[in-house]
Order: structure tokens, then sequence, then C-alpha cells
């Protein structure tokens, strides 16, 4: 017995010490992620923050002009910034509204109507569709999506650029958000557990009730941090999106066909220079871009959260 015993101490300790090693691990990856967030938002803050400032070496510019203004125009010096933020919420949320209800029809049919062989198809699909760089999207949208927008302002008499306009943002964006909320909306859905499943049937629900009324309310949370992922990448696309959106210099753009122009080409646009105002300006936009994704986050927590209580009413 007393050896049986030491060797229940010696195991429970050795089990207590791998633990804590465990904890202080994940404690430490957890800090490092954190601390990068912040060391990126400072680093883009200091730079940003500058331009506004009475002391700038280049040219202080107007705080209440920058967030109220509709003209961006370099070479004026006038940087307007409301108008974009309009803009890349218009093709953000225009995007997500295409993608979003097909991306969790497509992880449904996945993960409870598609026989197996064929689940694998598509799994395979929606992962290589996730692997696809940013650039090849826009070859792609510059080729494919320009030209069938071209057709289509065509056939209802609107005028465009060529077929560079705020709907072929939408489209390649809702093409390029697709795979991500796919992905996860299929982890979600997944992880549902069987037993709720039957429950409802049992209880004389048919397969489609089910599958609607049950699992996709069970599996809302991993569905909605899909969303918000799939809204992270649409707002910080840039190299697809500055093929086809125009960079229009005033707006905001109302028109489906009009060029337009989004916080993330603007950025790029003006990264050919290293210093100067033209180059922090930059920065000055990108603190604006993380605080529109932080509030458009926290919307999206709160819709889930109202969602949720009236479902469980």
């Amino acid at each position: 017995m007393s050896i049986r015993s030491n060797i229940s101490k010696d195991y429970q300790k050795r089990k207590k010490i791998l633990d804590t090693i465990g904890k202080m691990l994940f404690r430490a990856a957890g800090v490092i992620s954190a601390s990068l967030i912040v060391l990126i938002f400072v680093f883009i803050a200091l730079k940003g923050v500058r331009v506004f400032l009475p002391n700038y070496e280049f040219g202080q510019v107007s705080l209440k002009e920058f967030l109220t203004g509709l003209v961006w125009r370099q070479d004026q010096q006038k940087y307007g910034v409301l108008f974009i933020v309009i803009n890349t919420l218009v093709s953000a949320v225009g995007a997500a509204i295409l993608s979003f209800p097909v991306s969790v029809l497509t992880a449904l049919f996945v993960v409870k109507i598609a026989p197996k062989k064929l689940k694998v198809f598509f799994t395979t699909v929606v992962e290589l569709l996730a692997a696809i760089p940013s650039v090849v999207y826009g070859v792609f949208a510059a080729g494919v999506i320009v030209k069938g927008v071209e057709r289509i302002a065509a056939l209802v008499g609107a005028d465009t650029f060529g077929g560079n306009s705020l709907l072929a943002v939408i489209i390649l964006l809702a093409i390029m958000i697709f795979p991500t909320m796919t992905s996860i909306a299929i982890v979600a859905i997944e992880s549902v557990e069987t037993e709720i499943e039957l429950g409802s049937l049992a209880l004389g629900a048919s397969k489609t009730q089910t599958n609607f009324k049950v699992v996709l309310a069970s599996a809302k949370s991993g569905i909605f941090a899909g969303l918000i992922l799939g809204l992270g990448r649409a707002f910080g696309e840039a190299t697809a999106v500055s093929m086809v959106a125009g960079n229009k210099f005033y707006g905001p753009t109302t028109n489906l066909f009009d060029i337009t122009r989004t916080l993330t080409s603007t950025m790029l646009s003006g990264l050919k220079e290293t210093t100067g105002l033209d180059y922090d300006i930059r920065f000055s936009v990108g603190i604006v871009l993380m605080l529109v994704i932080f509030a458009t986050n926290f919307l999206i927590h709160y819709v889930k959260r109202r969602i949720g209580s009236v479902t469980n009413e």
C-alpha cells in the first residue's frame, strides 16, 4: 500500500507541475499576443497623431477637417476621411450581406446534409479558397469581376469606369471573406452536441426545423465569430481592393457603379513615400480604421447577445 501510495503521490505531483507549466505557457502566449496588439496600436497612434500637433514639421492638419471632410486631395493637401469611412462601411457591410447567408447555409449543408465524400470535397475547396493570396483575388477581380460589372451597368443604362466601382469591390470582398466565415461556421456547427439535435427530433421537429432553429441557434457564437473575422478581413484588405476601387477624390459614394475609395486603399496609395505629410497622414487613417473595426466588433457582439436573449425567451 505504501508503494502504491508513493506512486500515486508522485503522479499527482508531476501532474500538478505539468498543469502549472501549461498555465504559465498559455498565460505567456496571451500576454505576448496582447502586447503585440498594444505595440502596433501605440506605434500607429504616435505616427498618426503628430500630424495634428502645432509643432509638426510638415504643416499641421486640422483634426476637425480630417474627421469631417468629404474630399481627399493630397495635391491640394485636403485630407478628409469621413466619406472614406462611410465608403469602407458600405463596401464591407455590403460584402457581408452577400456572403454571410451563403457561408452559413454552405456550412450547414457540409456538416448536416452532404454525403461524406462530398463533405470532404467542399471542405477542401473552402480551405483552398482561404489560402489564395489577396493579389490573386485582385487579378481575378480586375480581369473578371469588373467586366461583369461593366456588362451589368450596360444592361441598366448606367455609366461605369471600365467596371471599377463600388459594386466590384463588394463582390470581390464577398468572395474573399466567404471561406473564412464558412470554415468557422463549419467548426461551430460540428461542435453542437448530438443530444440537442436528437432531443429536437424526439419532440416532433423535422430535420429542417432542427437544423435552422436548434443547430444554428446553438452554433451562433461561432458563426458570429466567423462574421467578425470576415468583416475584419473586408475592412483590412488593401491590395485587391485598390485594383478595382478607383480611389475617388470625394464622396461618399452611393452609386454602385461609381468608383470609390476605402481606408485601406487610401493607406496603400500613399506608402510610395517614406516621409512627409502625405506619408504620415496614412497612419492617421490607420487609427481611424482600427477604431472602425473595434466599433463594428462591439456592435456585432451586441447583436449576438440580443439574438441570444430573444432565442432564450
